[in-house]
């Protein structure tokens, strides 16, 4: 019993850990970067002449939250992609902690799931502080603007990691909804449940 408690707790702050956020707020203008893909190429979100903005997750292959999350993000993507905000995934672990999150296991991953989206490693570690990512998978929706990608949505892809099938709010697709309807986001921020970013 005391080793059960013991994951418990483990798994508890995993989980709830909260920090001071020093990254961008609903608001910002998000600075753009150039990543590596799985195919090699960098990529931009500049290179995207024709977004209206961009569902950006930060995401890996080796967190339970993520692998759990990861039909609902290529879903996303099928979803948005043609409308004009399409998912690009980052996966921000160091990968001598998590070789699993290595760019040749981020490629078996893409092709086992077949992404439809790009799949770039943060192998500096410099973007995901300056969105102040925490976890995996950690979601933010931009809306491209005369002063730059603004930051809509913070937060949660959905209202229940465990089971798609027992979601009542889908925070993401609101937000997107929201935007390619010229409203405003009505819930701008939801608490991220994932797994702690590795460093």
């Amino acid at each position: 019993m005391p080793l059960v408690l013991v994951v418990l707790a483990i798994s508890a702050f995993t989980v709830n850990e909260t920090t001071d956020n020093p990254g961008y707020k609903v608001g910002d203008v998000a600075e753009d970067f150039s990543l590596k893909n799985i195919d090699g190429k960098m990529v931009s979100l500049s290179d995207y002449k024709e977004a209206k903005g961009f569902i950006v997750t930060f995401t890996c292959n080796t967190c339970p939250f993520a692998v759990a999350y990861e039909d609902r993000i290529i879903a996303l993507d099928k979803k948005y992609a043609s409308k004009g905000y399409p998912v690009i995934a980052i996966m921000p672990n160091n990968t001598d902690i998590k070789p699993g999150d290595n760019i040749d296991a981020m490629k078996a991953r893409a092709k086992e799931k077949g992404f439809t989206f790009p799949y770039l490693i943060d192998s500096e570690q410099t973007v995901f502080p300056k969105y102040g990512a925490t976890k995996t998978p950690h979601m933010f929706v931009l809306q491209k603007t005369e002063k730059g990608n603004v930051v809509k949505y913070i937060g949660a892809i959905d209202d229940n990691y465990k089971d798609a099938d027992a979601v009542n709010t889908k925070y993401v697709e609101a937000a997107v909804d929201a935007l390619l309807a010229g409203k405003e986001v009505e819930q701008k921020e939801t608490k991220a449940i994932g797994c702690s970013i590795k460093v």
